[in-house]
């Protein structure tokens, strides 16, 4: 038999949920803010010692209000919020099965797609998906199976929220990992990011793709267009972490299509960068051709210093020849500049480069260059930049490689 105390407490549950069950919109709104206010960090032990056994009941209650309003954006944040102490309670799995058998993945991920929800609400969902993903590989495996990664995915390339942006990398990165049934269907999904309008976004999804390589082993050759494509990029974060992936990809089967790919944008068809150019005498902004042609040209000097592999490889795909079209692009000093840096990397690697560049530029102009790779470039006029980029170095394919020199 129940002791008296035991009665009172559940007599105290009753009461309560039919206060919850007679409640309208105001009141359901005021019993969520005092259940967060005072449960929030509680355990699985103390919520059930809260509800005298009966936590469940009150959590069916709340899934059963989200099931029927998440549409409508009634208390929505705080109901998930009271949801997430469920979820978030040490101890507490059972919680996430029973918030799980009333389809309660589905309805997070369908909160990210409606467009008429606040930002703050969908970052909710976003968070209490980290909690269910956090309970194991068969809940990231259901995740996916929800075609969690694409609605994810998704919302992180139209958010205007950064804060959603990252507790939605950080779900995404937890899905990467330990879950080897779908690791590559997050690392697509990542990549079909790459293409979208939001800066944030690129940086995040190209930051999480290098944090999963290791994971994924060899990339697929989707990666390759849109990874490319993002050096046209002005945001130097994004720029940046692009170079880091295609360090890291250097040791993948994709290596060469990447620097097939990269010595190509080193010499951009003149229509295409002429197309965006504005008619009026306005102060023009960088040619996007113009700008992918510098970030190349860097990222060319980056991987080459990695790897004296690298580096040959990019000799023979003509790349000297494309840092000295960019070295004579007058129309952008950028690509000038990371041109002409890369450019004096292989002209003091690699003898027959230096020979064969000497031989097309001159002693007098070969010599500037050698002295200031930063500025000489600035000196050029436009008959040595046409001859520049008309120049072609033949260096043959056997050719004997030496240390760069130190300095």
């Amino acid at each position: 038999m129940t002791s008296g105390k035991e009665q009172e407490a559940i007599r105290k549950l009753m009461v309560f949920l039919q206060e919850w069950d007679g409640a309208r919109k105001g009141a359901r709104s005021h019993i969520l803010d005092n259940f967060i206010r005072s449960n929030d960090g509680k355990t699985e032990p103390e919520l059930e010692l809260e509800f005298s056994q009966g936590a469940s009941l009150f959590l069916a209650r709340l899934t059963t209000w989200l099931r029927m309003t998440y549409m409508y954006s009634t208390c929505l944040n705080k109901l998930l919020k009271s949801i997430g102490i469920f979820l978030s309670a040490a101890s507490g799995r059972r919680y996430i099965i029973e918030f799980l058998e009333i389809g309660g993945v589905l309805i997070l991920l369908e909160i990210l797609g409606l467009n008429h929800l606040k930002e703050e609400d969908k970052r909710e969902s976003v968070k209490l998906l980290q909690l269910v993903a956090n309970a194991g590989r068969k809940y990231k495996e259901l995740i996916c199976e929800s075609y969690g990664v694409r609605s994810l995915a998704r919302f992180l390339a139209t958010s205007n929220s950064a804060e959603a942006q990252e507790d939605v990398q950080v779900l995404l990165d937890s899905l990467g990992r330990g879950n080897p049934k779908y690791k590559n269907q997050v690392y697509k999904g990542l990549i079909a990011v790459l293409p979208c309008a939001s800066p944030r976004a690129q940086q995040l999804a190209l930051q999480t793709l290098l944090a999963m390589q290791d994971v994924v082993g060899e990339a697929p050759s989707i990666l390759v267009e849109p990874l490319l494509s993002l050096l046209c990029s002005v945001h130097l974060e994004v720029q940046y972490e692009a170079t880091q992936l295609l360090k890291a990809l250097m040791a993948r089967q994709v290596r060469p299509a990447l620097l097939k790919g990269l010595a190509a944008l080193l010499t951009p068809p003149k229509e295409k960068a002429l197309t965006f150019y504005p008619t009026t005498l306005c102060l023009r902004k960088p040619v996007p051709v113009y700008v992918q042609q510098a970030a190349a040209a860097k990222a060319i000097g980056v991987l080459a210093k990695e790897s004296a592999d690298v580096a040959e490889e990019l000799i023979q795909m003509k790349v000297v020849n494309g840092l000295m079209v960019a070295v004579g692009n007058l129309d952008h000093a950028a690509s000038q500049r990371y041109a002409s840096i890369s450019l004096k990397y292989f002209v003091h690697t690699f003898p027959l480069v230096e020979e064969s560049v000497k031989a097309a530029l001159g002693p007098v102009l070969f010599q500037r260059f050698m002295d200031s790779p930063e500025t000489w470039y600035t000196k050029i006029d436009l008959i040595q930049a046409e001859e520049l980029a008309s120049t072609t170095v033949d260096i043959p394919r056997d050719m004997a490689r030496m240390q760069p020199t130190e300095g």
